[in-house]
């Protein structure tokens, strides 16, 4: 198979690529200052900050928003790219010349797949880095003008022998290790049979994770039909370590792609559903597959002769089908993260609908 691009695929190549980071970069401007212009607003006015402070934290918050917005970046870039080779009757002479669409549409198609394997791989790990980074820093500084009213915190861990649920008033913020006030440990053991029961319960003033144990201040320990016991420190084995446990406290969107493995499986090993973490996998790995969608579905629509007349509707329409697009993904996340259809089904439906019309149409309009 020849892989190797002439001077026309090249150069429609080009143009599209130089499309997509045109949009990218209106994009990512118009994310930055939206997101500057609200940080500054909930966390400038309350922490009293300055300008530099507020545009670090934008920094390390704008990748993250912008990757998300990356898809329209193929959509716009690559429609304004063909809607202008078609205004300088470039498209005309090329197809005249006997050159087919599918021949300057699957180079741009291949090019998305390999921009979405990069974003997945790099961009994604250090967004996620960057994003938290971003938390911590704003965690820091709202410290004392949150909410007056603590959530309470769960964690579970467990073994073949025990099962162990977790419940916290407070977590006391820490790089790397994991503190926790006004914990109440509720112990159960696993019999002969396979099942759990209730075998104490304990609770403490301050719980700190310790490699391989829980340190247990003031604690005080309850088991059915016995006399309370109180401790000044006590130990818990547990299972656990500070990254696994405070991946419980991050949404599946914070972890980052080559972490998602292993929160699935720790997710899982506590007994948690893990559904969050597989959802977010499959739509990263379904990634490349939608740049590569939009980019065929926005050459489709723009690929109408001029002296025909429509090309503006032509292209309006793509562009509507993309937020129609972007609106059924968020649908299809929606029911995925409710457990109402697989994970799998949920990323890799909305990618390849927006393929195989991209498809059709080009069938029509090369084919007939």
């Amino acid at each position: 198979m020849k892989l190797r691009l002439n001077r026309i695929e090249h150069y429609v190549l080009e143009r599209t690529l130089i499309g997509v980071g045109g949009a990218f970069a209106v994009f990512a401007t118009v994310i930055t200052l939206i997101d500057f212009v609200e940080l500054s607003r909930s966390v400038g006015v309350r922490a009293e900050i300055g300008f530099d402070q507020v545009l670090v934290m934008t920094l390390l918050n704008a990748p993250t928003l912008v990757l998300l917005l990356l898809p329209f970046s193929f959509l716009f870039g690559v429609l304004g790219a063909f809607v202008s080779l078609n205004r300088r009757s470039e498209l005309i002479a090329m197809r005249a010349a006997g050159v087919s669409a599918w021949r300057f549409i699957f180079p741009a198609a291949g090019a998305a797949v390999a921009i979405g394997v990069v974003t997945v791989t790099v961009l994604n790990p250090v967004a996620s880095m960057l994003n938290a980074r971003f938390e911590s820093m704003r965690a820091e500084l709202m410290q004392g003008y949150g909410p007056t009213t603590p959530r309470a915190l769960w964690l579970r861990q467990g073994d073949i022998h025990n099962q162990i649920v977790i419940r916290a008033h407070q977590r006391v913020s820490g790089k790397g290790e994991l503190t926790l006030r006004g914990v109440t440990l509720f112990i159960s053991t696993r019999s002969a049979a396979g099942t759990l029961q209730f075998s104490r319960r304990i609770e403490a003033a301050q719980a700190q994770l310790m490699p391989g144990y829980w340190l247990l201040t003031g604690a005080q320990e309850a088991t059915p039909g016995a006399a309370a016991y109180h401790f000044d420190t006590l130990t818990i084995p547990s299972s656990l370590n500070g990254d696994s446990a405070l991946e419980r406290f991050a949404s599946p969107t914070a972890v980052p792609f080559w972490g998602l493995w292993r929160a699935i499986a720790r997710t899982e090993q506590a007994g948690f559903s893990a559904t969050g973490y597989r959802l977010e996998l499959e739509e990263l790995l379904a990634t490349p597959l939608m740049f590569a969608a939009m980019s065929v579905l926005a050459a489709a629509f723009s690929l109408r002769l001029i002296r025909l007349g429509g090309l503006a509707a032509l292209a309006g329409s793509g562009v509507a089908l993309g937020f129609v697009i972007f609106f059924f993904n968020e649908l299809c996340r929606a029911l995925g993260k409710a457990g109402a259809i697989p994970a799998f089904a949920a990323a890799w439906t909305p990618p390849l609908i927006a393929l195989l019309a991209g498809f059709t149409l080009l069938c029509y309009t090369e084919d007939g």
